[in-house]
């Protein structure tokens, strides 16, 4: 290369202060670059993994329904849609929404009732469908929050919204926040864990990509990894069959000082990342087989968790999984189902959905709960917005469809600092518009990093030369919710 050229290619902030640390000293270096390091500077709110306050919640276990689940279908009973079934919904309400392009062009917009009974259950009285008896078996241990609002009408904003706090790809995902605040408490796993499984409502709905765990513009080593349904649980783990353990272990020595002498010079925090995820893989080579094994569970909590949870990458066998991670102090565990996406044949497609999750979801809060987690471990239900109260396409008697509709659904927590046996929120007579209470994502982001902890105006990251947090400029703690 022209030597020329080579200098001016070197003059950049990160080479120049790589190379003249020694001349300017390392105090007065650390305190130049005090501003944008990771856990350095009062931007972080946090030091050494060390919450803001004290949190109730020690993990969070999101269970997210991909898709959108019909909140008129399982929580929000509406006897009037029956009344008026196949009447037009805009003489009962004035239908001033934004419309998706599925059925903004629709010339009528009939009510379409729900074919599903719902029932009151337990002490709190909480009305859920006949869809789901095992989750309505655990109403009194839960918080219905039947007021959820969002800004975005389609899938993968709305999606990437809930797990960002932003419509647009490129934010860190809420797993990430979390571990950037906290840490790790558990060396030989991740602190974020993200499962997906295909339902059987829609196995082909909408499609989830890997950005919805991934850091943004965090440093990599907060991204969340994630654990396959087929194949290795963990890609790119396992050692070639021409390398042992003692191999690989010198492997990484050697490999690990190159890099720290490569840091050394250049300063990259991506090099410190990659080492940090060369001895996290290292140390999962031995934890995640055993985490992976059941033949340690008993047959009874098998049976608790439903005839799927042997089969690797369901829904019911993910739970047992998030149980497993929980018990091992994995920070965040998300798992994502999808099929919920119910257009023109709800009632053939919704009670598939269901079938998946009903019992695992309620097993896994009632298996927290049987082990002692239950009190520290927040427990997260529901999709990226609700569904609409007229029918998409034509209404018959034989089925009906739903489109989609953010300015209300449902959705519910339980365990740690959650109240139990409690609804929040409500909406009108036709589920069309919050009444009560609402509740917006950035006001439930708040709330799970206050149970953890975090003051979510105080958790915050320099880029670009902007502080970010996941709740952007917004939200408030629900604190009616808690305990």
């Amino acid at each position: 290369m022209d030597p020329l050229l080579e200098s001016k290619l070197s003059l950049n902030r990160r080479h120049f202060f790589g190379r003249s640390a020694a001349g300017i000293g390392t105090a007065a270096l650390a305190s130049l670059l005090a501003e944008d390091s990771v856990f350095g500077g009062n931007h972080l709110g946090t030091l050494g993994g060390k919450p803001h306050h004290s949190g109730k919640a020690k993990r969070v276990i999101y269970l997210f329904q991909s898709g959108a689940p019909s909140q008129q279908d399982l929580f929000d009973e509406k006897p009037l849609l029956r009344e008026f079934n196949g009447q037009e919904l805009a003489s009962k309400v004035d239908m001033n929404e934004r419309k998706t392009g599925m059925t903004a062009g629709q010339k009528s917009f009939p009510i379409a009732g729900s074919f599903y009974d719902f029932k009151k259950h337990g002490q709190s009285g909480a009305t859920v469908s006949s869809l789901l008896p095992h989750i309505a078996g655990i109403s009194d241990k839960v918080t219905y929050i039947k007021s959820m609002q969002t800004d975005h009408i389609n899938h993968d904003p709305a999606i990437t919204f809930f797990q960002t706090g932003h419509q647009l790809a490129g934010r860190p995902s809420m797993g990430s926040w979390l571990s950037y605040g906290l840490g790790s408490e558990n060396n030989d796993l991740p602190s974020f864990v993200a499962m997906v499984s295909r339902g059987s409502g829609r196995p082909n709905c909408q499609p989830l990509y890997d950005r919805l765990w991934g850091s943004g513009f965090l440093p990599t080593e907060y991204a969340g990894v994630k654990f396959m349904s087929v194949g290795e649980p963990v890609l790119y783990l396992k050692n070639p069959a021409s390398m042992d353990r003692n191999a690989r272990r010198r492997w990484l020595d050697r490999l690990g000082e190159a890099n720290a002498s490569h840091h050394a010079v250049q300063g990259d925090p991506q090099i410190e990342a990659r080492i940090k995820a060369y001895e996290l893989a290292y140390r999962m080579q031995a934890s995640v087989p055993e985490l992976s094994d059941l033949s340690d569970e008993p047959e009874s909590i098998l049976a608790m968790y439903g005839p799927d949870v042997r089969t690797r990458g369901s829904y019911a066998y993910n739970c047992l999984i998030a149980r497993r991670l929980a018990e091992r102090d994995v920070r965040f565990i998300q798992l994502f189902h999808m099929g919920w996406d119910q257009h023109f044949t709800l009632p053939k497609q919704l009670p598939g959905q269901c079938k998946d999750t009903d019992q695992p979801s309620a097993a896994l809060v009632k298996d927290l709960e049987q082990r002692g987690l239950l009190d520290d471990t927040l427990v997260v239900w529901g999709g990226e917005f609700g569904r609409t109260t007229y029918c998409q396409g034509t209404l018959n008697k034989e089925t009906y469809g739903r489109d989609h509709h953010p300015r209300c659904f449902t959705l519910w927590l339980a365990g740690a600092g959650i109240r139990r046996g409690f609804t929040y929120g409500a909406t009108d007579d036709f589920c069309y518009n919050v009444t009560e209470n609402p509740v917006h994502v950035h006001d439930l982001h708040a709330t799970i990093l206050d149970q953890m902890g975090l003051d979510h105006e105080r958790l915050t990251y320099k880029f670009q030369g902007r502080y970010f947090r996941l709740t952007d400029v917004h939200g408030q703690v629900v604190n009616p919710i808690l305990s």
